[in-house]
């Protein structure tokens, strides 16, 4: 098989060594170069691809040094972008170096798979026509119930990746913010020890005290609060109260009895205004 020189996006196994797709393996063996985040896994999908390829590591904290020469090479070969597991781009600094590949007009080809985002959704039993996608939330816990209370007025569906650490205390987070939603615990997805909790938030925050493994949380928000117009009607009250000067807990007080949503929600609003206001 002859590839095209470019970038080729590559989806790896999520858990299962076994979804390496064929179409993934050949394109690993034809790629000149293959950048990745953690060169330790992707090592071993490239012997299991039976790829010579030259394996070059991209984290956060080179991905501009290494950019201009996974270009250069994506000129006249093909150059594969993989990450530690399931599709790359989500959650990992890949998304640059394709932002950069599309500035510099070389071609880019997606080689699609495995992905815990998809994955997750499909197991969870909750719609998947709207869906917000997280990545990992802030460390912060202001600022993680912020992401969570605006997204959730904004989607029917949260999805996001969490540490086992953190996983009970921000499953408790849910309770305090969206009112003890639905959520489906996907743990370990496509390994051994995989398993797919559902529940409340609170009944699940007691059975994952303590835990291990990479988790991705479900969130059915539909029963949370306000939607679609009163979302607007909120966050044009927040905007309104923050060019007055007003404090935002007492500004989102007053909008969740105004506007009968609950205050965490009307609360994450306010840097949506804030983001408004400097665009």
């Amino acid at each position: 098989m002859s590839v095209k020189p470019g970038l080729y996006v590559v989806a790896t196994p999520i858990g299962n060594l076994g979804d390496l797709s064929p179409r993934a393996q050949s394109i690993l063996r034809e790629a000149a170069v293959v950048a990745a985040e953690d060169t330790r896994m992707s090592g071993t999908i490239l012997r299991l691809a039976g790829s010579e390829a030259r394996l070059v590591s991209l984290t956060e904290h080179n991905v501009e040094q290494r950019t201009p020469e996974l270009l250069a090479a994506a000129r006249d070969a093909a150059v594969a972008l993989v990450s530690d597991a399931g599709t790359p781009v989500v959650a990992d600094p890949g998304g640059r170096l394709v932002d950069a590949a599309h500035a510099a007009a070389i071609s880019v080809f997606a080689i699609p798979g495995p992905s815990a985002l998809a994955a997750a959704v499909s197991v969870s039993g909750f719609p998947g026509d709207d869906v917000y996608f997280l990545g990992f939330l802030p460390r912060p816990r202001g600022e993680r119930l912020a992401r969570l209370t605006s997204a959730a007025l904004a989607a029917g569906v949260l999805v996001f990746f969490e540490s086992p650490n953190r996983l009970s205390a921000t499953l408790v987070e849910l309770t305090t913010a969206l009112g003890d939603p639905p959520v489906a615990v996907c743990r370990e997805l496509t390994k051994v020890h995989e398993e797919v909790v559902r529940g409340t938030a609170s009944e699940l925050a007691a059975r994952f005290v303590a835990t291990r493994g990479e988790c991705t949380v479900v969130v059915d928000t539909r029963g949370c609060g306000a939607k679609d117009a009163e979302v607007e009607a909120v966050a044009a009250y927040m905007a309104e109260m923050q060019r007055a000067g007003a404090r935002r807990s007492l500004a989102a007080a007053e909008a969740a009895r105004r506007f009968g949503v609950r205050r965490e929600q009307a609360y994450g609003l306010w840097d949506e205004s804030s983001d408004a206001a400097r665009t």
